[in-house]
């Protein structure tokens, strides 16, 4: 723990953006069925969700345009990098199993690991960020983007070569899923997606090329500070990486779950737009109370995160009713009562996510960022 340095407030705002909607999007109130913009498209298509979680990954690139910029041994620099990883990829692993117990036959009993995910979202930053940052120690921005290019083109190749023939890019034909089930094992993958772990080992070589982005992005505005011309040239890219992702579509269909190389290059091409826009709104003035909302996510990110997705779990155990948590229970008996349908459902999910926000905003007080 430590005391906040200076920061770059864009991407303060930009990150804390991406979490707040993360929080939001992962707790949709229950007793209604959420809005289709709050939900992940169900295999190939995109929808505000869909966005969410690469703009994250994309938001840890930028925090290495900052983080590396000193000169650093190699040797401080491996240690450095591999025990990050290894901490948030176990912090993830963790979040997964617990509360570590659950009910059989009216009794609480220990999960076994056995039955526990390994891969996920907080896995996925972890293996992402490693290979990201290796790559941005010893290569060169133009060899960034042409590693970037080859794994995009990759992935695509894997999918094709080495996934089912009749069916290369199905849930449990393409190419990953077989990865999966061979180094990880059915039991230890995502449960609710038809035996599809959206977060697989495969899937992690394009959405390195989303942090990869995010550090040529921030480097970028580093090196061109206040610069109109740059940030337009910034928007423009992005314009275009959205048009090249929507015409790579028929050919390699955007699906977040699969996470194709058209859904990156679509995802990297909004952030760029984003970011650009905010850091023209934001940069060279003071923080405001709009500003400040997203800041609160933006300084802890990954305690926020970890909280929302742990608290929601303890919430559900708590019963107030035969099989009923208390979370369920808020929802159907007060937001669905007060808004039925989609819109109760968004406003549980709002005021969790304001819940996450009030301890964000009490360390945000006492001058606390949490660093691995």
């Amino acid at each position: 723990m430590s005391k906040p340095a200076a920061r770059f407030l864009s991407l303060d705002v930009f990150r804390g953006l991406t979490v707040c909607l993360m929080i939001v999007v992962n707790t949709a109130g229950p007793g209604a069925k959420a809005y289709t913009q709050m939900v992940h498209a169900p295999w190939f298509g995109f929808t505000a969700a869909d966005a969410v979680f690469p703009s994250f990954l994309f938001a840890v690139g930028c925090s290495m345009a900052f983080a590396f910029s000193k000169p650093i041994p190699v040797n401080d620099f491996t240690v450095k990098v591999l025990r990050r990883a290894a901490l948030i990829f176990l912090l993830g692993f963790l979040m997964y199993w617990f509360p570590f117990v659950k009910k059989v036959d009216g009794h609480w009993a220990l999960i076994p690991f056995a039955d526990t995910r390994v891969m996920g979202v907080l896995q996925r930053i972890a293996l992402c960020y490693l290979l990201a940052a290796f790559a941005v120690r010893w290569l060169s921005p133009r060899l960034i983007v042409a590693l970037s290019a080859v794994l995009l083109l990759g992935y695509w190749a894997i999918l094709m070569t080495f996934g089912d023939p009749a069916a290369p890019l199905t849930k449990l034909g393409n190419a990953g899923t077989h990865l999966d089930l061979f180094l990880i094992g059915q039991n230890h993958l995502y449960r609710k997606d038809g035996g599809f772990d959206p977060e697989g080992l495969l899937g992690t070589l394009p959405s390195t090329v989303n942090v990869l982005a995010g550090y040529l992005a921030a480097r970028f505005l580093k090196e061109n500070p206040g610069s109109t011309p740059a940030l337009t040239r910034m928007a423009v890219a992005g314009v275009v990486l959205i048009l090249a992702g929507l015409a790579w579509n028929p050919l390699f269909p955007i699906a977040k779950k699969l996470w194709t190389s058209s859904f990156v290059l679509l995802t990297v091409g909004i952030d760029l737009v984003l970011l650009a826009g905010l850091t023209k709104l934001l940069e060279g003035r003071d923080s405001n109370p709009a500003t400040y909302f997203f800041q609160v996510f933006g300084l802890n990110p990954l305690v926020l995160y970890l909280f929302s997705e742990l608290f929601v779990v303890v919430l559900g155990m708590i019963e107030v009713a035969p099989g009923v948590g208390l979370y369920k229970w808020v929802g159907v008996n007060i937001f669905q009562v007060l808004a039925p349908g989609a819109f109760g459902s968004l406003l549980c999910a709002v005021a969790y996510m304001l819940v996450c926000w009030l301890l964000g905003h009490v360390m945000a007080r006492r001058g606390v960022v949490v660093k691995l």
